[in-house]
């Protein structure tokens, strides 16, 4: 054990939006791909296609991820990316998670 004071965590710091597991993903897949459409997400995150619009919603409504809708065909396509807000609350999740895990004699 170590001596020094262990570092105090606000677990209230971590981003609840990112932090459901299928946002998480979400927000990992387009980060890692970039633009993506509505069946590669639901095929990623092995999830319905309501659970899917659910969580895609709530990204959408705080403005971590944008769309544009067309027609491929007279078929209804969605294409999703991280957002700059986005980026930077991914990037935001990543550190408070490392502090999180990060061990005292590490700082």
């Amino acid at each position: 054990m170590s001596d020094q004071p262990t570092a105090t965590f606000d677990y209230q710091e971590i981003d609840e939006i990112i932090h459901a597991r299928i946002r998480l993903a979400i927000m990992t897949i387009l980060i890692m791909r970039g633009k993506t459409d509505f069946a590669t997400l639901k095929k990623q995150t092995k999830t319905s296609d309501g659970n899917l619009s659910t969580h895609l919603r709530k990204l959408e409504d705080v403005g971590y991820i944008s769309l544009e809708k067309s027609f491929v065909k007279r078929k209804p396509v969605t294409i999703y990316w991280v957002s700059a807000k986005g980026k930077k609350a991914y990037a935001q999740y990543l550190a408070t998670m490392e502090k999180l895990v990060k061990k005292p004699e590490e700082e």
